[in-house]
């Protein structure tokens, strides 16, 4: 009998790659999505590969949602073996003028809709004394990305939340895998625009900002790679806890583990946006400047 694995946020970027290449390594997997009318290309990619995504409609920020969406996958396939916490959403805003409501939406979604998927199938995990989580989170949630504070916050407590699971986890079995993306080809991005700068005090943060994702996109990363990467993790006889993949990732955070907290805060003082390009480079080993 095939593992069962479950896949949130399928219907685009990671999310649907992971569902697909789980697939066509023999899993039969349920990809969540919010709305099954505008998985239209899901379901070509799936075709195309020779593999079935089941789908279930499921908004992984509503309670009601996730437990009728996760009775029926358990009512059909009867347990769970590997949950992909892949489904987020983005948020760019400075700390001060960030309303608390938007760092409350995206905590409720990022950290909390996690919560609400492995809170559903732990209890079979632990009976069975085997299963695998696996949470993305992001080159964000290791080092602060300029000018997005909630997104950033969200990602930090998902990485705590991650580590102190792999701890509680580990009697009974379940592994715990932390993916952390760096820049990945996602249709994320392209609706990523936000630049909330009501002060103008802030127009170097935000020009930043979309630099970096500008210099990350001329080389992101096919998120199939991330897939297989999914895939180690919860087959390996050699398992991590922590993943880094995609552009950018390794870079940022070996850089910023090595960077002593005053450098740290200096690049954020740099009035001149080619004297912030360079010290980047010099400390982060990325260069943000297009070809």
């Amino acid at each position: 009998m095939s593992d069962i694995a479950v896949v949130t946020g399928a219907n685009s970027g990671i999310g649907r790659a992971t569902a697909i290449h789980l697939a066509a390594q023999g899993y039969a997997v349920y990809g969540t999505v919010r709305s099954v009318d505008k998985a239209g290309k899901l379901n070509a990619m799936a075709a195309d590969a020779g593999v079935e995504v089941a789908l279930v409609e499921l908004d992984i920020a509503d309670d009601e949602s996730v437990a009728a969406g996760f009775a029926r996958i358990l009512d059909e396939a009867g347990r769970v073996d590997v949950l992909v916490n892949n489904a987020g959403v983005g948020g760019n805003a400075v700390a001060e003028e960030c309303p608390t409501s938007l760092y409350l939406d995206v905590m409720n979604v990022n950290l909390c809709g996690a919560v609400r998927c492995i809170q559903a199938v732990l209890p079979g995990m632990r009976e069975r004394g085997s299963g695998a989580i696996v949470n993305i989170t992001s080159v964000a949630g290791r080092i602060a990305a300029l000018a997005q504070s909630p997104y950033v916050t969200s990602k930090w407590a998902f990485e705590g939340l991650s580590e102190g699971l792999a701890q509680e986890l580990a009697p009974f079995g379940i592994r715990v895998a932390i993916i952390e993306p760096g820049v990945t080809k996602s249709a994320i991005f392209a609706k990523n625009i936000d630049a909330p700068n009501q002060s103008g005090a802030y127009d170097a943060a935000y020009r930043r900002l979309f630099q970096f994702y500008a210099a990350g996109l001329a080389s992101a990363t096919d998120p199939f790679e991330v897939a297989a990467l999914i895939h180690h993790a919860v087959t390996t006889d050699e398992p991590q806890l922590h993943y880094a993949v995609s552009w950018g990732a390794r870079e940022l955070i070996d850089g910023r583990a090595t960077l002593s907290d005053t450098d740290w805060v200096a690049l954020g003082a740099h009035e001149d946006d080619d004297a912030y390009y360079d010290d980047f480079a010099d400390k982060l080993g990325l260069d943000l400047r297009l070809p």
